[in-house]
């Protein structure tokens, strides 16, 4: 408790903030929140407790963490395959949980025992809104793993396939009564939901839930300008237009190397339609592929990918792109970048991806494009996965159970503007409009402070 005490020695009257989150994603919700907590005019002092992984995005931040923190073997995806559970066991998960619990109830004892005012904020699933609850402190929670688009839309419930999968909603909402109730206690101060459907759903009950969009979309801003479709010349500079499909593998190794083996898989398919018969490319006739990369991944490894699938090195980018380092390659009228450092490029230049990612897939639809997902081996994208998230985003992500069928959905896609608009619609009615983050700050000061 000594780095605490150090760290907290100045500390007499302001609110003491401790986040929770259990995920890598779940940490760079928090983050978002938190940087705009930093710009108000009397921010709390924030403290930090990521209750799976190492917590890097706290750090980069220089928010101090208060307990143990450990990579488990399962990554955070333990609800999807009991295996996985086990292993995070054997892996020292009951040690690690209960050393948690102990430095968060420290944590808010010595901070009470000096007079400061103290609140938890919860980012994920149960798993922190149990630790919030029972914390003694007065807590919000941002809901980041539920949404009750996965059993139902605006027109009423989805059919499903299993009676066992009705166990999803079996009293009304996606969230059960042990959630609802951890939601509904008095110390409980604030509830932020993934999107409207699932805030009007919450309100139904005595839950404190406010419809405030969805952090994920923030922080997107693409480095270039948007094109003005308005001006004289826009009509021309759109059929002079290349295709550009976005590619999503994930950013967790090994499997985001087994995605990326998929998806080329796919391309070539792509490729190979275009030639047997019409284009459904714009009138230029050429297609650029954007490999979305994450920064942890190993370039040389997916080049040998391409490499072995004719593609060949290039020096000049047919688009801009913020990275002076991306590896450019060429082949026919396509070419194809690997980029680390323009994430936020790559999802407003596309006008559709190829996904097998969690968090970026959702990001990619909300900003009103269509994606195509392939199921892959996990332990995160796998069917189960797929089929899920096709459900929290409806028509905006087509799922396949082949690489080769890729082309067949796209040139679908694009013989039907009607549906493109639908889809459009879709994404950004289920993710929401930018500045969550700020919205969600603004209610937590209010509330909390």
């Amino acid at each position: 408790m000594s780095n605490v005490s150090q760290l907290s020695s100045d500390a007499t009257s302001g609110l003491q903030l401790l986040v929770l989150s259990n995920g890598h994603g779940e940490d760079a919700i928090a983050v978002t929140i938190l940087q705009e907590l930093q710009q108000q005019a009397n921010p709390p002092d924030i403290f930090a407790l990521p209750l799976v992984g190492e917590g890097l995005a706290y750090q980069k931040l220089n928010i101090p963490l208060i307990g143990s923190v450990r990579i488990m073997p399962s990554g955070g995806f333990v609800y999807m395959d009991s295996r996985q559970l086990v292993r995070d066991v054997r892996g020292g998960l009951v040690q690690l949980t209960l050393q948690q619990i102990k430095a968060m109830r420290r944590w808010v004892r010595y901070h009470k025992k000096l007079g400061n005012k103290v609140a938890i904020l919860a980012v994920g699933d149960i798993v922190p809104l149990l630790f919030a609850t029972f914390s003694g402190a007065n807590y919000a929670f941002v809901g980041t793993a539920k949404s009750e688009y996965y059993v139902r839309d605006e027109v009423g419930l989805l059919p499903r396939k299993s009676k066992a999968t009705r166990w999803e909603n079996f009293s009304g909402s996606i969230y059960h009564p042990w959630e609802r109730w951890l939601m509904s206690r008095r110390r409980c101060q604030a509830v932020f939901p993934r999107d409207a459907l699932t805030t009007e759903i919450l309100q139904q009950w005595s839950i404190p839930a406010f419809d405030l969009g969805n952090p994920m979309m923030d922080g997107l801003e693409p480095t270039f300008s948007s094109p003005k479709f308005y001006s004289a010349d826009a009509q021309q500079q759109e059929i002079a237009r290349p295709l550009v499909v976005t590619l999503l593998p994930g950013s967790r190794p090994p499997e985001a190397y087994k995605n990326w083996e998929v998806i080329m898989t796919a391309v070539s398919a792509l490729l190979a339609s275009f030639q047997e018969r019409d284009s459904i490319l714009h009138t230029s006739g050429s297609v650029v592929f954007l490999g979305a990369i994450a920064p942890n991944l190993d370039n040389d490894i997916l080049c040998q990918t391409l490499q072995s699938q004719g593609w060949q090195p290039h020096s000049e980018s047919p688009i801009p792109l913020a990275d002076t380092n991306a590896l450019i390659f060429n082949q026919r009228n396509a070419y194809l970048l690997l980029t680390q450092q323009a994430y936020n490029d790559c999802l407003h230049w596309g006008d559709v991806a190829i996904a097998m990612a969690g968090t970026a897939t959702e990001q990619f639809v909300g900003l009103g494009k269509p994606a195509i997902a392939i199921p892959g081996n996990g332990p995160q994208y796998t069917p189960a996965f797929a089929e899920a998230q096709s459900r929290l985003l409806g028509a905006s992500l087509i799922v396949v159970d082949q690489p080769a069928k890729v082309a067949q959905v796209m040139r679908s896609l694009f013989k039907n503007p009607d549906t493109l608009q639908i889809i459009s619609e879709n994404g950004l009615r289920r993710m929401g409009k930018p500045g969550a983050a700020r919205r969600i700050a603004d209610c937590l000061q209010e509330r909390l402070g």
